[in-house]
Order: C-alpha cells, then structure tokens, then sequence
C-alpha cells in the first residue's frame, strides 16, 4: 500500500513541476505550487533517509540504479537554494515510476524490456559504424555546400553552420532557417536530401534485425555472439554453425 500511494505521490509531484513552468498557472497558483513541491520533496528526502537507514547495504543501494534516481529526485529542490530554476530537474521524479513494474507485478513487461535492451546492446557497433558514418558524409556535405553558397548571402557563413544545415536536410528535419539560393547549391542540396531519403531507415532495420533475433532468443532458442546463428536447441553447448561456445 505504501508503494502504490508513493507511485501516485511521485506522478503529482511531477503534474506540479510541469504545471509550475506555465507562465498562466504560475502567476495564478504559483503560491500553492511552491508548497506543494517542497512538501513533496520533504515526503521524498525522509522516504530516501529511511531507505538508507532499513537496508542492510547502505552504499550498494546508494549506488544501484533506484537509489540514484531516488537521490536526484530531491537534489534539485536544494540546489535551487543556490542555483536558480535547478527545480525543474525535478523532472527525473518519472523515473521513479519504474517502480510500478516490480510494486504491480508486471514481470512479462520487464521481460519484453529485456528483449528491446539487449537488441539495442547488440546493435551497437552496428549503430556506431553508421553514426560515424553520418558524421563523415555531413562534413563533406556540409563543406561542399559551404563552396558553393559562401558568397550568396544565404546563411552558410561558414563550415559549421553549412554541416548544421546538413544535419538538419538529412535527418529530414528542415528547419528552413538555412538554405540554398544558387543553382549549384540547390542540386546539392536536392542531393543531399536523397542520400537522407535512403538512409534514414539504415538505423531502424538495424535495430528491428536485433529485436527479432532477440524475440527467437526469449522463446528458448539460443543465439551465437560470434556467427549470429539462432537456431539451436535450450540444451546445445556450442554453435552448430561455427563451433565457439554459447553464451
């Protein structure tokens, strides 16, 4: 019972922070609001003191993942006694909902996060590969752009403002604060909006290729960290594939 009131404690105390930044409510209420934060950040620090003082490994929690999130939940109301607006890191109180998927018992959805971590985890190098790549094809973009459009008036008044602007054309943002007036540069700029078109799902497949692999894995098969072959049996000891031993 205590944790499921702390739950909706926590979702109030988040609803004030986000309420409090509204310049309507804030001049109307802001009064009620500042109360209602400091009594929640009071509620918090002696809910986080007494944690640390019925656990049997003090330093272990303080250092775990909850522990963390449950310190930084109320740092920024005292900071702001020294740094102003450090209350709006208030925030990070929703990580506290976390909480729900042990208190509620629902273990199947910590299982299916399980499945979504370790995709990402193993498309990492994979991401990193692209991210690098990206990087690079922006600075050249952005550099090329930079020659083409310099003396045009048109924004690209120097390297980095034109990889900003490539940035932005290729993740198919468009922000439209910065574009090509030439010729030149508006075919490399069509260019360059092409190359994002074709690329902008490489990330997407990468991850969606993990999780299904992730998603044989979770219905009792096992996969190889070497070849990637995911076929064999709960019993195997060593891939049918390449031979090197299963995780």
């Amino acid at each position: 019972m205590f944790d499921v009131v702390l739950l909706w404690v926590i979702a109030l105390s988040v609803l004030t922070v986000v309420l409090e930044s509204v310049e309507d409510v804030q001049r109307q209420f802001g009064r009620a609001l500042m109360l209602a934060e400091w009594t929640f950040t009071l509620i918090f620090t002696v809910e986080y003191l007494l944690r640390l003082w019925v656990v049997r490994r003090r330093w272990k929690y303080a250092a775990s993942f909850f522990g963390a999130v449950d310190l930084l939940s109320i740092l920024p109301s005292w900071l702001e006694l020294v740094v102003p607006d450090a209350h709006y890191f208030l925030a990070v109180r929703i990580l506290r909902l976390v909480r729900m998927f042990r208190i509620l018992k629902m273990a199947e959805y910590v299982q299916e996060s399980s499945v979504l971590l370790a995709a990402l985890q193993g498309s990492r190098r994979k991401i990193m590969v692209f991210f690098v790549f990206m990087l690079s094809l922006v600075c050249v973009e952005g550099t090329a752009m930079y020659v083409l459009e310099h003396g045009a008036n048109s924004g690209f008044v120097n390297i980095p403002q034109s990889i900003y602007w490539a940035i932005v054309t290729i993740t198919t943002v468009g922000y439209g604060d910065v574009s090509p007036v030439t010729v030149a540069g508006k075919i490399m700029a069509s260019i360059v909006m092409l190359t994002g078109f074709t690329i902008i799902a490489v990330p997407t497949g990468i991850v969606a290729s993990e999780l299904s692999r992730g998603s044989k894995t979770a219905d009792g098969r096992r996969t190889c960290r070497e070849c990637g072959f995911h076929e064999h049996p709960p019993s195997a000891i060593y891939c049918h594939q390449c031979s090197q031993p299963l995780p």
